[in-house]
C-alpha cells in the first residue's frame, strides 16, 4: 500500500464553496412507514374477517378455497400498492431508508405480492370449479370470458409477470438498464388494469362500504404519490432551475464529466453523496432518464457530474453539447454527512465510485488528519480526480492511498493482486489504523464492496458506523 503525497492541480473549473450543513432525518421517520405498511395489511385482513372470510372456511372445500383465494387477492394487491408506494419517490421514504435499500424492499415485496396473486388465481378457480361441478379448463374459460372485468385483469396478470420476470437477476443481467426500466413501468399498467375486475366482481368492493373507503383510498394515496413526486416535482424543479450543459470535460478513458448551470440551486436541497435522474433534451431518446451521481459539493449556481462512458446513457453523456437544457428528477440517496456520527472519515472506492465520495471530501467538515482516502483502480490511468483529489489532500489534510492493479482471482477480495499476501481486514487496519474511530463510506462495483464491508466489519468497525450505497438496478 502507497502513498501519494499532494501534487500541483491542473488548471481547470472546480467548484469549491462553503460546506452546507447536513440535514437530519428523524430516526422514527423509518419505524413510522415500516409500521404503516404493515397496518395496511392488518387493515386487509380484518376486512377480509368482517365479510364473512373466517366463516366461509367452515363451509366446505368450495367455499374454503374460494374465501383463502379472496385473502389471498386482497393482500396481494395491497402488497402492489405498497410496492408502488415505496417507489414513489417519497422524500420522507427516500431520506429514511435510501433508494438501493428500498430497491430491495420493493423488489421483495413485488415478488411476495405476485406469488399472492398466483396464489389468488389458483384457489379461485379450483373453488369455483368444485362449487359449478365443472372441469377446471372449462371454468377457467368461463370466468375469463363472462365474468366483470376478468379480460383486463388478465391483462393485468400478463404485465406484472413480464415485470417480475425481468426482475429476475439473470433476466436484469442481459437487458440493458434503459429496456428494463421500460418493462417496468407495465407495473403500472398492471395496476391500472386490474381495478375494474375489483370493482365490478370483487366481493369487499360489492358489499361493503367499509372496504370500498379503504381501497379507493390506499389507490387515491398510491396514485397521488406518483403524479407529485414523479412527475409534478420533477418537472416544477427542471423549470425552476433551468440546467443546461455548460462544459463537457474528458476526466480518463472511458470517464467524462459535465458541469451544469442553473438558477437558484441553493433552493434545492441537495447534498454532496446525492444523485439525480438525468435527461438530456438533444433529440431522440431525452425521455430516456440515467442516475449520475454529483463529483463535486453542490455549488448555488452550479452541479457537477461524471460518469462512465460505456452504455447508452454513458455514451450519450459524452456527446451531449453545452447549451442543452436538462430535465431532473431527485436529489436522492442516503450517502450523505448526514448519516455520520463521528468526527472522522474514512472512504472506500473502487473505480467511478470515486464520484460522489470525492463530492464528500469536499463538503465534510473534520480536521486534518482525521479522513483518509483509500482508491482502488485497475491502473494509475484510470484513477479519476486524481490532481483534485491530491489538492484536497495538501489544503485539507486527507491521507490518500492508491492501490493499482487488477483484482485477486484466487478469492474473493477487495485488495489488487500485489496486496495478495495480506488478508482484506489486515489491509483495512494498515490503512486507517483505529478503524472503528472512523465513519467509513463505501462506493464501487458490488462485489468488491461486498468484500470490502465484510472485511470493514470484521475489523472492528461499529455497523452504524457503516455508510454504503448500491446503484446497481
Amino acid at each position: 500500500m502507497t502513498y501519494r503525497g499532494p501534487a500541483e492541480v491542473m488548471n481547470r473549473p472546480r467548484i469549491t464553496h462553503a460546506r452546507r450543513r447536513p440535514r437530519r432525518t428523524p430516526s422514527w421517520w423509518r419505524d413510522a412507514i415500516g409500521v404503516l405498511c404493515w397496518v395496511t395489511v392488518l387493515v386487509v385482513v380484518a376486512l377480509w374477517v368482517s365479510g364473512r372470510g373466517f366463516q366461509n372456511l367452515l363451509s366446505g372445500p368450495a367455499d374454503l378455497l374460494t374465501s383463502l383465494g379472496r385473502l389471498s387477492g386482497l393482500v396481494a394487491a395491497d402488497l402492489l400498492l405498497v410496492q408502488v408506494f415505496l417507489m414513489a419517490r417519497v422524500p420522507m421514504i427516500e431520506r429514511s431508508y435510501g433508494q438501493d435499500e428500498l430497491a430491495r424492499r420493493h423488489r421483495l415485496v413485488g415478488f411476495w405480492s405476485f406469488n399472492l396473486l398466483l396464489l389468488h388465481i389458483g384457489l379461485i378457480l379450483v373453488g369455483y370449479t368444485l362449487r359449478d361441478h365443472n372441469d377446471l379448463v372449462h371454468e377457467t374459460w368461463s370466468v375469463v370470458t363472462t365474468y366483470g372485468g376478468m379480460l383486463l385483469a388478465t391483462a393485468a396478470t400478463l404485465a406484472l409477470t413480464l415485470v417480475v420476470v425481468t426482475s429476475v437477476r439473470a433476466a436484469r443481467r442481459a437487458l440493458r438498464y434503459e429496456s428494463w426500466h421500460l418493462l417496468h413501468l407495465y407495473a403500472y399498467l398492471g395496476v391500472g388494469l386490474s381495478i375494474p375486475h375489483e370493482i365490478w366482481t370483487g366481493a369487499d368492493f360489492t358489499t361493503s362500504a367499509l372496504a370500498r373507503t379503504y381501497w379507493w383510498s390506499v389507490y387515491g394515496v398510491a396514485l397521488g404519490a406518483i403524479l407529485l413526486y414523479r412527475v409534478a416535482l420533477p418537472l416544477w424543479r427542471t423549470l425552476r432551475h433551468g440546467l443546461t450543459v455548460r462544459e463537457v470535460i474528458p476526466e480518463a478513458p472511458g470517464v467524462v464529466t459535465v458541469l451544469l448551470g442553473g438558477r437558484g440551486l441553493h433552493r434545492m436541497p441537495v447534498q454532496a453523496g446525492q444523485y439525480f435522474v438525468f435527461r438530456f433534451l438533444d433529440g431522440p431518446g431525452w425521455s430516456r432518464g440515467n442516475p449520475y451521481s454529483l463529483s463535486a459539493s453542490p455549488a448555488p449556481d452550479r452541479l457537477r457530474v461524471t460518469a462512465k462512458t460505456a452504455g447508452d446513457g454513458g455514451s450519450r453523456l459524452a456527446r451531449v453539447r453545452p447549451g442543452t437544457r436538462v430535465a431532473v428528477e431527485g436529489p436522492y440517496g442516503r450517502l450523505t454527512a448526514e448519516r455520520r456520527v463521528t468526527e472522522r472519515v474514512a472512504m472506500f472506492a473502487c473505480g467511478i465510485g470515486i464520484t460522489p465520495l470525492r463530492a464528500l471530501l469536499e463538503e465534510l467538515s473534520y480536521a486534518p488528519g482525521d479522513a483518509v482516502l483509500v482508491y482502488r483502480a485497475h491502473d494509475a490511468g484510470d484513477l479519476v480526480f486524481r490532481e483534485e483529489l491530491e489538492h484536497l489532500a495538501r489544503v485539507r489534510g486527507i491521507t490518500v492511498h492508491y492501490l493499482l492493479g487488477p483484482r485477486i482471482q484466487r478469492r474473493k477480495s477487495w485488495l489488487p493482486v500485489g496486496a495478495e499476501a495480506w488478508s482484506d481486514e489486515d489491509a483495512v487496519r494498515r490503512a486507517v489504523p483505529e478503524l472503528e474511530l472512523y465513519d467509513v463510506y463505501v462506493c464501487g462495483p458490488d462485489r468488491w464492496m461486498d468484500a470490502l464491508c465484510a472485511a470493514v466489519l470484521t475489523a472492528g468497525l461499529p455497523a452504524g458506523q457503516l455508510h454504503q450505497e448500491r446503484f446497481s438496478w
